[in-house]
C-alpha cells in the first residue's frame, strides 16, 4: 500500500524524518519496503498483513503511529453542519447475514468536473487515475478512511429505493443473471453472489463494483453514496468467481470498521459539497446486526511468561492503552481487553499479548538461549530413543537403495480392501469411521499403506514416468482396542514400499526378477538394522502372485509381507504397460524394533583355509526352501563355517511332485587345516540328518 507522509502529517504532528517515520512503522509490524521521492512529498510502500485491513487506510497508518509515538491524531472534517431536507428514499436489507450495515446520502446539484488539482496528485501518488470530482470524492475517501464507497447516479435508480440481497432472496428462486459492470464487461453472476437492486433490476455488485447503467456521467446532477459493511467470505468468494478484483474487494474481503462508515460516508458527501458545490440532503442507516466485540481475558503472569519478561501491571497496561482498546480489572492477577471494531483479528489473549510486544517494542525483549531440562536416562527414555534411530535408519536404507519417500493422507476408501480381496474376517477390515470426511473416498482411516502406494504408482504411470521406487513410513488405524480403558483404536506404524518395473528383452543376459530385487533389499534393511534371525516363507496374502511372494518372519513373529501383485489384480486396475511388475511390501516397524540393533560379536578373521561341499537333495514340492534351511542351521557341529542355498530347480529330469533343492556347506576349523576325510564324515552325516528330516533323497548328478 502507498502511504504519502505530507498527507500522513495532515493527521498526526510527527517531527520525526521520513526514514525515521519508516523505520519505526516497520518495528511495530508494518514493514516499509520503499520510499520514494515525489515532487516535495515522500511516498512510503507499505507491506500490510492480510490481518490488519484496518492499516489499508491513511487514517489507520496514523492511528499505529499515534500508538506508537504517545501522540494523539485527527480525523479529516467530516462533520455535516447543515442538511438541505428529508430524504424521498427506502432502504430495505433482505440478506442481514451477508449485509450487516447499509448506509447513504443524497448529494443533489452537483457540477461535475475535474477535481482539484492537491486531491488529483494525491490519488495519483497512490496509483489511482483520477475521474470526476464526485467519484474521485469516494476514492479518496477509501484511501484516507480505508472504507470503500460508491456513488450512483440518482436519477437512474429505479423507484427511489435499494435493495440489497442475492439473486435467490431478491426474486424468490435461483435465476441466471447477468450483469455489465462499470468496466464494460458483462458478467454472469452466481446465485449467491451479493448484489445492489433498485425496484428492477441489479445496479451494482455489492462489494465490488457498479453497473454502467447507474455511472456518474457529466449529465449527473443528483448523488446517491452508498457506505456499507459486507460480510468478508462472500466478497472473496464472488469475486474470485466472477475474476475480478478492485481496490474496493481487497478491503472488504479482508473486513472494514462497521462503525468508520458513517464517518467515511459524511467525509465523501463534505468533499462533493467542497468540489462539487452539491447540496447535502439527509442520512439512511440500516443497522439490523450490531457488532459485538468480544472480551478477552489476559493474565498478567501469562504475558510474561509468553514474553520472557518481568512487566509491571503498568507497563502492560500502558501499551494496551495505546491502542484504543476497553480494558477492565477482573482482578489483581487479570484484566479483560475489548478491542475496537477496527480490530477484528484479536481474538484471544495471545493476540493482545502480541500487541504488547509490538509497542513495548521487539528490540527490547533480550536474546537468551532456550532452557531445556536434562532428566534421568531412564529406561524408558533409552527405549524411544532407540526406536527412534531405528524408524530413521529404515528410511535411510530404502533411500540408498533408490527409493523415494511419499508421504500420503491416513484416510482410505474401504472398497481399496474390495479390490485386494481382504477377506471379511481379517483386522485390515477392522475400520476407524471419520465422522466428517472431506470426500466418500476418505471415509477411514487406513488400515494398511498399500493402496494409497499403489495410487501413487498409477499417477505416475499416468505422466509417462515407468520405473518406480516409492516408500512410506506412517501409521495405520485398526479398530481394535488397544487399551480398555480409553477405548482408543490400535494403531502401528508400518513401512510400505512399491516396486513398479516394465520387464524388457534383452539380447545379453536374463534380467532378475522383481521380486529377488525386493527381497534382496529388504534383507539390506535387516543387515543394516543387525537382524540376522529372519526368513521367508510361503504367502497366503490374497493380492500377491502366489509364486512369487513370502511371509516375512523375524524368529516366529510374523512381521510383514512382500510380493509380485496378482496379475488378477493388475487387470482390476487396469494398469496398461507393457509386461508389468509390481512388487509390494509391507512391514510392522512396531513388531521389528524389538529385534533391531542385536549386539554384534567380532571375531579374527580366519587363519586357515575352508573346503566346501555342495549337496541336491529331491524332497517333496510342498517343502519350503525356509524349512529346509532352518533344519541345515539345527544341525550341531563346530566345523560348519557357513550355510546357503543356491538352486531350486523343477522340470527336466525332475519326478512330478518333487523340487531339486541345492545347498552348499562350508566347513573350516579354527584351530587346522582340514583334510578331506574328516570333512566327509561330518558331510555324510549332515546329509543323512537332512535326509531323514525331509523325507528326501540325494539327487544323483
Amino acid at each position: 500500500m502507498k502511504v504519502s507522509f505530507e498527507w500522513l502529517k495532515e493527521l498526526i504532528n510527527i517531527k520525526d524524518s521520513a526514514d525515521e517515520v519508516a523505520h519505526r512503522l516497520t518495528m511495530i509490524g508494518l514493514e516499509v519496503e520503499a520510499m520514494e521521492q515525489v515532487n516535495d512529498d515522500i511516498v512510503f510502500e507499505v507491506n500490510v498483513t492480510p490481518n490488519r485491513p484496518d492499516c489499508l487506510s491513511i487514517v489507520g497508518i496514523a492511528r499505529e503511529l499515534s500508538a506508537a509515538y504517545g501522540v494523539a491524531y485527527e480525523l479529516p472534517a467530516h462533520d455535516i453542519a447543515a442538511e438541505t431536507g428529508e430524504l424521498n428514499f427506502n432502504v430495505d436489507i433482505l440478506d442481514k447475514e451477508l449485509c450487516n450495515r447499509y448506509a447513504g446520502r443524497i448529494v443533489r446539484n452537483v457540477k461535475i468536473c475535474e477535481s482539484p488539482e492537491w486531491l488529483k496528485k494525491r490519488l495519483e501518488k497512490c496509483n489511482i487515475r483520477p475521474i470526476n470530482n464526485v467519484v474521485d470524492a469516494t476514492n479518496y475517501v477509501l484511501l484516507e478512511f480505508g472504507h470503500p464507497l460508491h456513488a450512483f447516479d440518482l436519477k437512474t435508480i429505479k423507484g427511489n429505493c435499494i435493495r440489497i440481497g442475492t439473486c435467490r432472496t431478491v426474486k424468490g428462486q435461483a435465476a441466471k443473471i447477468k450483469f455489465k459492470t462499470l468496466d464494460g464487461i458483462e458478467r454472469e453472476m452466481p446465485d449467491d453472489s451479493l448484489l445492489i437492486w433498485d425496484a428492477e433490476r441489479p445496479i451494482a455488485i455489492a462489494g465490488i463494483m457498479g453497473g454502467i447503467e447507474t455511472e456518474v456521467s457529466d449529465y449527473t446532477t443528483d448523488i446517491f453514496i452508498e457506505s456499507a459493511y459486507f460480510e468478508p467470505t462472500n466478497i472473496r468468494r464472488t469475486s474470485k468467481s466472477i475474476d475480478l478484483k478492485t481496490e474496493s474487494s481487497y478491503r472488504f474481503e479482508r473486513g472494514t470498521d462497521i462503525k468508520m462508515l458513517k464517518k467515511a460516508l459524511d467525509r465523501a458527501a463534505y468533499l462533493m459539497k467542497e468540489t462539487a458545490d452539491g447540496e447535502i440532503y439527509g442520512k439512511i442507516d440500516i443497522y439490523p446486526k450490531r457488532y459485538i466485540p468480544p472480551k478477552i481475558q489476559v493474565r498478567y503472569e501469562r504475558v510474561n511468561r509468553v514474553l520472557g519478561l518481568k512487566l509491571a501491571k503498568k507497563e502492560i497496561l500502558a501499551c494496551i492503552n495505546k491502542l484504543g482498546l476497553d480494558i477492565e480489572e477482573v482482578d489483581a492477577n487479570t484484566f479483560k481487553a475489548k478491542p475496537p471494531t477496527y480490530r477484528r483479528d484479536l481474538k484471544r489473549d495471545a493476540d493482545i499479548i502480541e500487541e504488547i510486544t509490538r509497542f513495548y517494542g521487539y528490540d527490547r525483549i533480550p536474546a537468551e538461549l532456550p532452557k531445556a531440562t536434562i532428566g534421568i536416562d531412564s529406561q524408558e527414555s533409552r527405549v524411544r530413543g532407540q526406536e527412534s534411530k531405528i524408524k530413521n535408519n529404515i528410511k535411510e536404507s530404502f533411500l540408498r537403495s533408490g527409493f523415494t519417500e511419499v508421504i500420503n493422507y491416513s484416510f482410505m476408501d474401504a472398497k481399496d480392501l474390495d479390490i485386494l480381496n481382504i477377506a471379511a474376517d481379517d483386522e485390515r477390515r477392522c475400520l476407524v469411521d471419520i465422522r466428517n470426511p472431506l470426500r466418500a473416498e476418505d471415509a477411514h482411516m487406513r488400515t494398511t499403506l498399500i493402496p494409497a502406494l499403489i495410487k501413487n504408482v498409477i499417477y505416475n504411470l499416468s505422466h509417462g514416468n515407468r520405473e518406480l521406487r516409492f516408500f512410506e513410513t506412517g501409521r495405520v488405524f485398526i479398530n481394535i482396542s488397544q487399551d480398555k480403558n480409553s477405548g482408543l483404536p490400535l494403531e502401528k506404524e508400518h513401512v510400505g514400499i512399491i516396486y513398479y518395473h516394465e520387464k524388457s528383452r534383452t539380447l545379453y543376459k536374463d534380467e532378475t526378477q522383481v521380486f529377488y530385487i525386493v527381497k534382496g533389499i529388504i534383507e539390506a534393511i535387516f543387515n543394516d538394522l543387525k537382524i540376522y534371525d529372519y526368513s521367508f516363507k510361503r504367502s497366503s496374502e490374497p493380492f500377491l502372485h502366489p509364486g512369487q511372494s513370502a511371509d516375512i518372519f523375524i524368529g516366529d513373529n510374523k512381521i510383514g509381507y512382500a510380493g509380485i501383485m496378482s496379475p488378477a489384480i493388475v487387470d482390476i486396475l487396469d494398469i496398461k504397460a507393457h509386461r508389468p511388475f509390481i512388487a509390494i511390501a509391507e512391514i510392522d516397524i512396531d513388531r521389528l524394533v524389538p529385534y533391531a540393533m542385536q549386539v554384534v560379536q567380532y571375531r579374527s578373521l580366519p587363519k586357515y583355509p575352508h573346503i566346501e561341499r555342495d549337496t541336491a537333495l529331491l524332497v517333496d514340492v510342498s517343502l519350503e526352501a525356509s524349512a529346509l534351511m532352518k533344519w541345515l542351521r539345527s544341525y550341531s557341529s563346530e566345523l560348519i563355517d557357513d550355510i546357503s542355498i543356491f538352486d531350486v530347480y523343477q522340470g527336466k529330469n525332475i519326478p512330478e511332485g518333487k523340487k531339486s533343492i541345492a545347498f552348499n556347506v562350508r566347513y573350516r576349523a579354527s584351530d587346522r587345516t582340514l583334510n578331506d576325510d574328516e570333512i566327509d564324515v561330518v558331510h555324510k552325516s549332515l546329509v543323512a540328518y537332512i535326509s531323514e528330516k525331509t523325507k528326501g533323497q540325494l539327487r544323483s548328478s
